[in-house]
């Protein structure tokens, strides 16, 4: 019972996307003996509330605290109504908090964010944005940057880099898929042999079709491939098919994405948005351009394709630097962490 513990967040099922963070650190625990249980699979966003609400009152003789991520918009109410069950239930939780959006909705909803992030035993931030964001709700935020197994990575210094593009994240507009294409059209005439591969699950806002449309329309077709969303082992393959990588996001913190394309040696060129000049130093480990600028992220692509000393130099520094973010190093500071969960002042913050 000591060694046990629920998460509570949106874990999608294979069939639609890749495994979250919070899954992979769930799977992490099992390895090191802790009792793990997930809630919800569901996608139906009713549904998915609704199953995490019944999983806390259903399982909590046997779970002693929780770990529940916390985003904005709606899924923030759905933190609220776990964190208030669990309070219920004589639980501790810690919260995790994610998304370059957070911000924003915390100032807009002060009272509620600063209400929730106070009820917790601990609160837990990936990223030092947010940390230096979020300081002003509650006291005490530790950063605990998203693992990631490293090695499963080959790493591939590009000192010979090709006009071959890689874009990893889910269809939807606030990961800005139309500018990967809009980039890809302007290196067109420097750049006659470019070639664009989108990876990413469809998040049903209509942008997988629009950006397939997109493609056609800017005869692009011959040049862009896109593939639906891939289980999280084909990744590292997947990464090796490009040489510069595009994060074209209007919104971010830390993504896992970002941190794969380091791992893996790849150029990255990326909206400097939210999180983004938390992780990555301009110029050092990556080229940053400002959001939805195509002219700027054609510049920074082609500056990457006629210096190869500048590209070597981008992946070496960028793969030095997500080492430190390995799960040999995370794991251990959440296993003590839940750890001290069970101790009797964990609870104080609960009666």
């Amino acid at each position: 019972m000591q060694r046990s513990v629920l998460f509570v967040g949106s874990y999608v099922p294979p069939a639609v996307g890749s495994r979250g963070v919070g899954e992979d650190l769930a799977l992490k625990l099992e390895t090191i003996g802790w009792n793990v249980r997930l809630t919800s699979r569901l996608v139906s966003r009713v549904g998915r509330v609704t199953d995490m609400l019944s999983t806390i009152w259903r399982e909590h003789p046997n779970y002693a605290n929780a770990v529940v991520d916390v985003y904005s918009g709606m899924a923030f109410a759905w933190a609220e109504s776990a964190c208030w069950l669990l309070r219920k239930l004589g639980k501790p939780y810690i919260l995790v908090l994610h998304g370059g959006s957070l911000p924003a909705f915390a100032r807009r909803s002060n009272h509620r964010v600063r209400k929730l992030l106070r009820s917790a035993a601990k609160v837990v931030t990936p990223s030092r944005y947010l940390l230096e964001e979020m300081r002003l709700y509650r006291r005490g935020l530790m950063l605990l940057p998203n693992p990631l197994n490293v090695h499963a990575y080959p790493f591939q210094a590009r000192t010979r880099v090709r006009p071959r593009l890689i874009w990893l994240r889910a269809f939807h507009e606030l990961y800005n898929p139309g500018l990967a294409l809009r980039v890809t059209a302007r290196l067109t005439p420097s750049f006659p042999d470019v070639q664009l591969i989108m990876i990413g699950p469809d998040k049903g806002d209509g942008s997988w079709n629009r950006t397939r449309e997109c493609a056609e329309e800017m005869q692009l077709t011959g040049r862009v491939r896109l593939v639906p969303g891939i289980p999280k082992e084909h990744v590292p393959r997947a990464l090796q098919d490009g040489d510069i990588f595009l994060n074209t996001t209007r919104a971010d913190n830390t993504p896992v994405s970002v941190m794969e394309a380091m791992a893996s040696g790849l150029c990255i060129v990326s909206t400097n948005v939210g999180g983004i000049p938390y992780l990555l130093e301009a110029d050092r480990d990556a080229v940053l351009v400002p959001s939805d600028d195509a002219a700027a992220m054609t510049a920074g692509v082609a500056r990457i394709l006629d210096n190869p000393v500048f590209a070597a130099l981008l992946c070496t520094n960028a793969r030095r630097k997500v080492e430190a973010f390995d799960w040999a190093n995370v794991l251990p500071q959440w296993d003590s962490l839940l750890t001290s969960l069970n101790r009797p002042e964990a609870t104080e913050c609960i009666r």
